[in-house]
């Protein structure tokens, strides 16, 4: 038989549990405001600027452009930084992907326009949003390789301060569809830097000096009619670009 105690230990034990439930409805509650919120403020903040040039553009091939490249940065290798070497507004898109010939990894200097849904949460919470040119990530691994994309015959200016130490044929499939400059940056005498799928300039020739923005070294090849471009997911033009890479020049030698 129950005693007025008993009862009394049933009622507190009955109402400690529905004081928690309600603290759990509470705490479901929250994280699904939390989450709204979080989605909300992702939505206004890919609508407010943070795409990249690609992510606006026309499906429709952008013009043709000679002119030379206004000085913004890419990316950097130590205190090396490489300069676009397309002026903006024949840019397509940037992307940036691994490579397995012993190039260096590189440091985009924009943000990353493909990052994932907690990279941009995380970047908004913080404040680091980097400016700059937006770019893509094209696959996993180290980031050595920068594919810019451009409308083939779009002038192609060099990267950096330097001298153009090699001209070689760029072979796919035994076939040779443009050229390959290396240059010699001054900023670091060591590395070499490798800029491929362009016709050189015939007035191109080794020992020749460079300004950075300024040299011409060629136009833009059309290398995607030999091999598809990882950069046409996010470029017109079937991603058409200039692809620069950097390596020790002892490795180059070797």
């Amino acid at each position: 038989m129950a005693t007025p105690r008993s009862r009394h230990a049933a009622r507190l034990r009955d109402r400690r549990r529905r004081k928690q439930a309600r603290a759990r409805r509470l705490l479901v509650a929250l994280a699904v405001g939390v989450l709204l919120a979080i989605t909300l403020a992702l939505t206004a903040f890919d609508s407010s600027g943070g795409r990249s040039p690609a992510a606006t553009v026309s499906p429709a091939p952008l013009p043709v452009t000679s002119a030379p490249p206004e000085p913004y940065v890419l990316a950097s290798v130590g205190n090396l930084r490489i300069q676009s070497p397309v002026a903006e507004g024949g840019l397509t898109a940037v992307g940036f992907h691994d490579s397995a010939n012993g190039a260096l990894a590189l440091k985009p200097a924009g943000p990353q326009a493909n990052a994932g849904l907690l990279a941009r949460l995380w970047s908004r919470i913080t404040g680091s949003k980097r400016a700059g040119t937006a770019w893509y990530q094209l696959a996993g691994g180290e980031l050595r390789t920068i594919e810019v994309g451009a409308v083939p015959g779009t002038g192609v200016y060099s990267p950096v301060d330097g001298s153009v130490v090699a001209i070689r044929d760029q072979i796919v499939s035994g076939r040779k569809v443009g050229d390959e400059v290396e240059l010699r940056p001054s900023a670091a005498p060591s590395l070499v830097v490798s800029v491929q799928s362009i016709h050189r300039d015939p007035a191109l020739v080794v020992g020749a000096n460079l300004a950075a923005g300024s040299s011409k070294l060629g136009t833009v090849a059309a290398i995607s009619r030999y091999e598809r471009q990882a950069l046409a997911r996010y470029a017109p033009n079937a991603g058409n670009n200039v692809s620069i890479q950097v390596f020790p020049s002892a490795a180059l030698g070797a």
